[in-house]
């Protein structure tokens, strides 16, 4: 009985195969497959699973193939990887027996998507996918050229658009946050492959490219946001067979980021425990030890709520007011970047604290009375004299831009709500029957 197979070599290349009867074993299969293919390296088989919806499952008895036509993915094991780059160079008449309505119905980039989504390790070297024909044509010339008189070819807009967005596909077919040693070996290996690209004077070469390749993953993974996809936990489903695989999730400490729920909790036991929150904050004598126990709690439903369905500020006030409290505010900002807000605002503060009076002092005939009295009075100073810097430092950043003051600064008790009307500014805060203030950003 005659067997016809699809058989997906790579996430560029599918070939067709006739065989005039089944293989006796799946070993069998691998090494008619092997000759018929000229393929180099170690694999296993999986194929289409019709009764699954055609998921991929191993293929352990060829007695599981499906009869008369099957489609197979060929997985490479980890040393052969590298061998799949040389298969992406077969030319264009060893590829013209493919079935171009079968090939058009099912997309190589997601079965390489499904293999290569599930490695550990970072293939190297990297494979540069194979570039449309006139490209390749333009490359394998610069290349001939290169060759004799090491010099390369003028990359123009359209070539490095090409090169760029072929290479971001296949990045992501493999992973969605590649390291910065990984997006190196990206450009180590485009220019391996295409020396003509190589660019000239010091360096390794490539420099330009690795900027280039970064950018562009940072562009390509926008693209997907706005279509859509967010980098949270976001599904994009093919049309043609209904299989399903996922982005890669933000990292703890991403803007994106949205954690597992706690053990034991679902979004309706969270959104109970939101409700009870609401209640202690109407209190008039708020538990601030609860609060902080129920804010933690519900970290998760939270995030979930601002990354997915990113409400309005006024929504997020009325669902989650315990929010806006001055030590909540430094609490959520630490679960979401593992960093202490105040801490990183003094830490900067500090840093340039000396560095703008030493600016101030220098010019501050350009700026009237309003420097020299500033300065005057941190001069004056005896006591505690690096909040006195910070202070006159923040002080005299409007002076010194030439903005008014009174729209960046506001003071009040510490029994008054001096944040009416304020969308941004810096908040000095009295202490009630003293004169000392503190800044609450």
């Amino acid at each position: 009985m005659a067997l016809l197979l699809r058989v997906i070599i790579s996430s560029t290349e599918a070939r067709r195969v006739q065989l005039s009867e089944v293989p006796k074993s799946v070993d069998s299969l691998i090494s008619i497959l092997q000759e018929k293919l000229q393929l180099q390296g170690q694999f296993f088989l999986q194929f289409e699973d019709p009764d699954f919806g055609n998921a991929l499952c191993n293929l352990s008895e060829i007695s599981e193939l499906p009869s008369e036509r099957a489609v197979l993915h060929i997985q490479w094991s980890r040393s052969s990887l590298h061998e799949t780059n040389s298969l992406s160079s077969i030319s264009s008449l060893d590829t013209a027996s493919l079935d171009n309505s079968e090939a058009s119905s099912h997309s190589p980039t997601v079965s390489g998507q499904r293999y290569l989504r599930t490695a550990s390790e970072w293939p190297l070297p990297f494979p540069i996918p194979t570039l449309s024909f006139d490209v390749e044509l333009k490359l394998r010339r610069g290349n001939e050229t290169w060759e004799k008189t090491k010099i390369g070819i003028d990359v123009t807009r359209d070539l490095k658009i090409e090169v760029l967005d072929k290479i971001v596909q296949a990045v992501f077919d493999i992973k969605a946050y590649p390291d910065n040693q990984e997006i190196e070996s990206i450009a180590s290996a485009l220019i391996s492959k295409y020396p003509c690209l190589k660019e000239p004077g010091k360096g390794k070469g490539y420099e330009g490219w690795l900027i280039s390749i970064k950018n562009k993953l940072n562009n390509y993974r926008a693209k997907l946001r706005v279509a859509g996809c967010n980098e949270v936990s976001v599904n994009r489903k093919r049309k043609d067979d209904g299989n399903v695989f996922t982005l890669k999730k933000a990292k703890h400490g991403e803007v994106n980021h949205v954690p597992e729920h706690p053990c034991n909790h679902t979004d309706t036991s969270l959104e109970e425990q939101r409700l009870l929150l609401v209640e202690e904050t109407k209190k008039a004598r708020r538990n601030i030890a609860a609060i902080s126990e129920k804010m933690e709690l519900t970290f998760s439903l939270r995030r979930k709520e601002v990354v997915q369905e990113q409400p309005m500020i006024v929504e997020v006030q009325e669902r989650w007011p315990a929010l806006f409290y001055q030590e909540q505010i430094c609490e959520e900002f630490f679960r979401i970047t593992n960093k202490d807000l105040l801490g990183v605002f003094m830490t900067a503060i500090d840093m340039y604290t000396l560095k703008l009076l030493k600016l101030y002092r220098a010019r501050k005939g350009a700026f009237g009375q309003d420097m020299d009295a500033l300065l005057d009075r941190l001069d004056e100073r005896t006591t505690d004299i690096v909040n006195h810097r910070r202070t006159a430092a923040l002080e005299g950043l409007p002076v010194f831009l030439r903005e008014n003051p009174t729209e960046l600064f506001k003071k009040c008790k510490e029994t008054e709500d001096g944040t009416k009307g304020v969308s941004v500014g810096i908040l000095y805060v009295l202490e009630d029957n003293t004169q000392t203030t503190s800044p609450m950003i």
